[in-house]
């Protein structure tokens, strides 16, 4: 049977515009700036050393004592001294790394207020306000070491004051395993994007599809792993190198810096 050049099917004739519903699903977007912004605070390429910075173990002492006296201190002026000191070296910081710590240590001194809050309303608001200022105090310590650390040098310092070497092979590969799990994971929602058309109604399908397979390799990567570790012979020792610490200028200029702050802490705390 054949049609004359007039005819056209009825199907033809329906417009075939996609006009999406009211109600946009953000599911997949969401998720992926969510990964994402997970992924930016396990980056192992963060630490920079720069030109004055100590050696790692020292860095790593020194900032341990240094919050276990802010922890220890009595008077608020030392908190003060510790902080001024603090911000001082975070003029330094490059602009990322500035804001990564402003963030995280911000966010810390708020929380520790709200939670102390309740102390506050029943007349003690000093003790919210130490606490908070502590807690700035030592997050931005902390924050700073590891962000003008490099990873090689941070494991490296960590090995020579005595940390255990399954330990640190423990943290290293823990960190690289949610940096490449967190990666598949960004893969399989940028796939879930790309076939999705519309609203996607069955959001708890889609979340269980991502995390099975986000397991399944983290299975296959951990049965890799070991097999990769038995086949070289592992027997438990971490070995980060034969590198040598030496102390030179900038290393005694810190160790005087601490030595300070040790006696600052002393005469602060014989004056309460």
């Amino acid at each position: 049977m054949t049609t004359g050049g007039n005819d056209v099917p009825e199907w033809l004739k329906t417009p075939q515009d996609y006009t999406p519903t009211g109600k946009s699903d953000r599911f997949v977007t969401k998720s992926i700036l969510s990964v994402s912004g997970v992924l930016a605070r396990f980056r192992l390429d963060d630490g920079k050393s720069w030109a004055l910075s100590p050696q790692a173990p020292l860095k790593l002492l020194g900032t341990l004592v240094v919050v276990v006296l802010v922890s220890l201190s009595r008077n608020f002026f030392f908190v003060l001294a510790v902080l001024a000191l603090l911000v001082l070296r975070m003029t330094l910081l490059e602009r990322k790394a500035l804001a990564r710590v402003c963030a995280t240590s911000l966010a810390t001194a708020t929380l520790t207020f709200l939670l102390m809050l309740p102390a506050a309303l029943l007349g003690q608001p000093q003790s919210a306000l130490t606490l908070a200022a502590k807690s700035l105090v030592s997050v931005g310590l902390t924050m700073t070491a590891a962000l003008t650390t490099p990873m090689g040098e941070l494991t490296g310092g960590l090995r020579a004051l005595g940390l255990p070497a399954v330990a640190i092979l423990t943290i290293e590969l823990a960190l690289s395993a949610i940096v490449r799990l967190g990666q598949t994971c960004l893969e399989v929602l940028d796939a879930l994007m790309l076939r999705s058309v519309g609203t996607n109604r069955h959001k708890q399908a889609s979340m269980g599809g991502i995390g099975g397979v986000v397991l399944l390799k983290a299975s296959r990567t951990a049965n890799d792993t070991f097999d990769a570790m038995r086949c070289r012979g592992f027997d438990g020792e971490y070995h980060s190198g034969n590198r040598r610490w030496r102390l030179g200028i900038a290393d005694l200029a810190w160790i005087g810096l601490i030595v300070a702050l040790v006696a600052l802490f002393t005469y602060t705390q014989g004056l309460v």
